[in-house]
Formats: structure tokens, C-alpha cells, sequence
């Protein structure tokens, strides 16, 4: 009998920190710093992202930033869920080459790259919010949203 009571508050006990452990795995901060692995210099401050603000001051949705492979909205996200971070798909770290020498690439080629699929979603989103709400508080240039090194 107390052989069987000790397994159960061992398994108990592997349970509870499993619990702890998936949670502090999925838990979302309040402001995600988008220090990008794999750039190797960035050449800009780094983003520091207001995600608890997005979503309950904006009341954006995830899917408004969270997509699959087809750039459809994650519609079932909530929050401490785990999601893919941006680069597990767009790969290519920084920008797209630019300039007369550039290739010339499709809309997809371009998301490949971070920066791109990045720049596009954050000031897409910034602009829309702007018009629809004839202001310019949402930024969408570079130096409103990159602090300085």
C-alpha cells in the first residue's frame, strides 16, 4: 500500500512539472524582440514587437500575423499556443537584392526572404490601420519602428 501511494506522488509530481514545463514553453511576452537568428550583422536597431498590446489594445487576431504556407490566417491560434517563428519559412535572412542588377523575382520568391515577408505583414497592416482610421499613428517608416543602434 505505501508503495503504491509513492508512485502515485511521483507520478504526480512528473506530471505537474511537465504541466509547468509545456506552459513556460508557449507562454507569449508582453514584447517580443525580433532579434532574428541567422542575419549576420543586422544593420538596423532591432524591433522590439508589442504583442500583448497588438492584441488587447488593437484586438488583432493571431491570424492577422500567424498564416500556413499559403498565406491563409491561422484562425485557431490562442494565446501560449506554439507557433512556427517567421524564419522556419522565410528562410533567407534580411532583404531582397535590390538595385538594376537585382533579379527580378515573383511576389513569393520575394516573402522568401524575412525581412521582405516581415516588412510586408508589419506595414502592410500599420498602412490599412492608417487609412481606415485617418491617421498616422501605426508607423511605416524604417526609423518608427528600427530604434537606433
Amino acid at each position: 500500500m505505501k508503495r503504491k501511494y509513492v508512485w502515485s506522488m511521483v507520478a504526480g509530481a512528473c506530471l505537474v512539472l511537465f504541466s509547468a514545463w509545456v506552459i513556460a514553453g508557449t507562454t507569449v511576452p508582453d514584447v517580443i524582440k525580433m532579434d532574428t537568428k541567422g542575419y549576420k550583422e543586422h544593420t538596423k536597431g532591432i524591433v522590439e514587437f508589442h504583442h500583448k498590446k497588438h492584441i488587447e489594445e488593437y484586438k488583432n487576431t493571431c491570424g492577422e500575423c500567424h498564416h500556413d504556407k499559403d498565406g491563409k490566417p491561422l484562425a485557431n491560434l490562442k494565446a501560449g499556443d506554439d507557433v512556427k517563428a517567421c524564419i522556419e519559412c522565410h528562410k533567407i535572412p534580411g532583404e531582397k537584392p535590390k538595385g538594376k542588377d537585382a533579379p527580378k523575382l515573383t511576389e513569393k520568391e520575394a516573402l522568401q526572404y524575412h525581412a521582405e515577408a516581415m516588412h510586408q505583414n508589419c506595414q502592410g497592416c500599420h498602412k490599412e490601420y492608417n487609412k481606415k482610421n485617418n491617421t498616422n499613428t501605426a508607423p511605416t517608416t524604417c526609423v518608427k519602428c528600427h530604434p537606433k543602434k
